[in-house]
């Protein structure tokens, strides 16, 4: 468990980190906002009952990881490992790149923080049940972001 929250709270910094160019102590205070914040809710909000606009150049890493999971899923896969490392270098390529600012952003956050989570576990652990919560996390993506 211990590990969990220390792989999460590092997530979070460098999310925080990486979509943000605002000096070090603004980005300290953010961090406390959104540690306190995410704890608060978990719930993706919808835009005024519309789904939110996610960046065209971040959109393209999610869909290039849904489309990994579709295909692997569609030809049922058994290289769980090789999924996993897809998955985690998109990740790795969306994080860099985060261009978004605002609700949308943050509303992004709260979807993209536990798939992390999930891709970390799935990359250890490599289980059906860890890739069939990854296919339901992009269920509520779809849900909430276009």
């Amino acid at each position: 468990m211990l590990k969990i929250k220390i792989a999460f709270l590092a997530t979070v910094v460098l999310l925080l980190f990486s979509c943000n160019t605002k000096s070090k102590e603004e980005k300290t205070t953010e961090i406390k906002t959104e540690e306190h914040q995410h704890s608060e809710s978990e719930t993706i909000q919808l835009n005024n009952g519309e789904k939110w606009k996610v960046d065209d150049n971040m959109m393209l890493h999610i869909r290039n990881m849904e489309k990994d999971v579709v295909h692997f899923d569609q030809e049922k896969g058994t290289n769980y490992s090789l999924l996993a490392n897809k998955l985690k270098t998109n990740i790795d390529i969306l994080t860099s790149n985060c261009t978004m600012k605002g609700q949308a952003h943050d509303e992004l956050h709260k979807w993209l923080v536990p798939y992390i989570e999930l891709v970390d576990s799935f990359s250890k652990e490599k289980s059906a049940n860890q890739f069939t919560e990854i296919q339901n996390s992009f269920k509520t993506f779809n849900q909430y972001f276009q």
